[in-house]
């Protein structure tokens, strides 16, 4: 570590090995000047922001926002709002280290005590959602709409037929962006351009052409009802969220928190729904530890020190890049620190400017085709139900002659969505571990900083042989998966928030360090996510233990 009583006008004694000695040391260069700033060239700074900006459309946007919507309105988003709150905060946090170091945070997470082997036993169990391959199983299903001409029924033979062959032609040609581009970043980028581009473009005109005033109104101010919960409605005698035949009008489903308690009032929670909140809060943003992979792009960007350390290259046209096998930092003095505040400058702006609208855009333009189209209170159990309920109204918007043009479009938004989030998923898992193996294995030191390429493709088609037989091994349980994951992705980003909050007091000099509002934002995120973990599987653990049970009782 470097001395916090010396002058931060000179040079401090520097220890280049902080932390476990089972990691390789630091070496020592000159932090570069960050970029100059102008809002008019902002769109050309971009980087990590677009990209993970991006990303934030997804399969839980795409799918699981609907859900609630359709239902509630806009009345519940608040959830979706501190979560991505949070994670912009987290998002620059794991930026920090790597300006400071050139390494990704999940390396400085395997420097902290005992030894990295503690940490690999731990995160493998975090991480094991991403290993599984159901965005690519949903991704067949509008794939499937789309040649079929109706949303295919799991229950038809044909249709699972096909449900399944695409689904595999999905994950394997989700690899193809990995191959090629030079750098795997720059590939990654590319895509998530065009996903930006198509996705919101057509959201965006159908939001405008054929939305109200009042619609844009629910959504937006929907994400500022802090408190609002869902409550057992007035009537609802079997308590199953819906009005049967048998039953008395509802009353409201959605209460105060904050007035209820100022009002003196009970409030009875619908805890039926809080599966279907918790998902929705671990997707909002990008979520569990698909976040991490911002500090790697950070590092192949070259900002900070990363210039230095070098860039994961694709098999395909990357042979001149290499990857050091340990970070680079530098001397904390007068003239570092001011060089340190653009680059923090630098990060928060793309992060606050680009990524964390894009979550909200990519949450509310989903969400309002439902309150849009859906009648008010609609229940939604199935996921693909709602983007199949939505399309079909969308087309009907459009009439005779644009609506079957609106349908399948609203599908291929859908396919988009859903592949690019696998390929971007399938690169997060990949550079998570790479990295940590590349600095951590004694082996792999050993190998030229150029091979990085290969070992990256080892990996690769690793997963891809792991991913393959889970798609043919559990053809009838890809909800499980779903299920599983989003639980887990709660669990893993809450402990992710603690984990590099002791990363960057630990490991960091005390000037570069976070501020206390920082750090008190990270362990308030970290409580969240945890709390929302425990409460999904408060509500939805025992029926998923039964379905996993069930499931491997029948065979698959």
């Amino acid at each position: 570590m470097m001395s916090d009583k010396s002058d931060p006008g000179n040079a401090e004694i520097f220890d280049p090995q902080p932390g476990t000695t089972h990691m390789p040391p630091w070496t020592v260069g000159e932090l570069p000047a960050a970029p100059n700033f102008r809002w008019s060239q902002l769109v050309l700074m971009v980087g990590p922001g677009l990209v993970m900006g991006a990303s934030a459309i997804g399969g839980g946007e795409w799918l699981t926002g609907p859900m609630v919507t359709a239902r509630y309105g806009g009345a519940l988003l608040w959830l979706a709002t501190l979560s991505v709150v949070f994670q912009v905060i987290y998002n620059v946090e794991i930026s920090r280290y790597t300006l400071y170091s050139g390494e990704p945070i999940f390396n400085g997470k395997f420097r902290l005590l005992p030894h990295p082997m503690f940490w690999v036993a731990i995160y493998l169990v975090l991480d094991a959602g991403s290993l599984l391959p159901y965005l690519a199983a949903n991704a067949a299903i509008p794939l499937a709409a789309m040649i079929r001409g109706h949303v295919p029924e799991p229950s038809d033979p044909d249709d699972k037929r096909l449900l399944f062959i695409l689904s595999i032609l999905i994950f394997l040609t989700a690899a193809i962006p990995l191959l090629f581009g030079g750098k795997v970043y720059n590939s990654i980028r590319r895509m998530m351009a065009v996903k930006l581009v198509v996705v919101v473009g057509f959201l965006l005109f159908i939001a405008v052409g054929y939305s109200t005033r009042e619609t844009w109104k629910e959504i937006g101010s929907g994400f500022l009802k802090f408190g609002n919960v869902p409550i057992v409605a007035k009537g609802d005698t079997n308590k199953n969220g819906i009005r049967d035949e048998n039953e008395e009008p509802h009353g409201p489903s959605i209460d105060n928190l904050f007035g209820a308690m100022l009002g003196g009032r009970s409030l009875a929670f619908d805890m039926a729904i809080l599966g279907t909140l918790a998902s929705m809060a671990a997707i909002s943003g990008n979520g569990g530890l698909t976040n991490t992979p911002i500090s790697s792009f950070t590092r192949d960007q070259g900002w900070g020190m990363g210039r230095f350390v070098g860039a994961i290259p694709s098999v395909f046209g990357g042979h001149a890049i290499t990857l050091s096998h340990s970070g680079k930092v530098f001397r904390v003095t007068a003239d570092s620190l001011k060089r340190w505040s653009g680059w923090i400058a630098h990060v928060s702006r793309e992060q606050y400017l680009i990524w964390l609208p894009a979550c909200f855009i990519g949450l509310a333009l989903p969400s309002m085709l439902s309150v849009q189209f859906l009648p008010r209170g609609t229940v939604i159990k199935d996921k693909w139900q709602a983007a199949a309920m939505t399309a079909d109204k969308v087309a009907e918007a459009g009439g005779p002659t644009l609506g079957p043009v609106y349908w399948y479009l609203t599908l291929f938004c859908g396919l988009l969505i859903l592949w690019t989030s696998m390929a971007a998923t399938a690169d997060g898992v990949l550079r998570r571990w790479i990295d940590v193996l590349w600095t951590a294995s004694k082996r792999l030191q050993k190998v030229e900083s150029d091979q990085i390429g290969k070992l990256y493709f080892a990996l690769l088609c690793g997963y891809l042989v792991f991913g393959l037989t889970m798609l043919v091994v559990i053809r009838k349980g890809d909800q499980l998966l779903v299920a599983a994951t989003g639980m887990m992705y709660n669990y893993a980003l809450g402990f992710s928030c603690f984990h590099t909050l002791a990363v960057n007091l630990i490991l960091l000099p005390k000037p570069l360090r976070p501020r206390i509002w920082q750090r008190i934002a990270l362990v308030c995120g970290g409580v969240f996510f945890i709390t929302i973990g425990v409460l999904s599987t408060i509500s939805d653990g025992p029926k998923l233990f039964r379905d996993v049970s069930a499931f491997f009782s029948s065979g698959p």
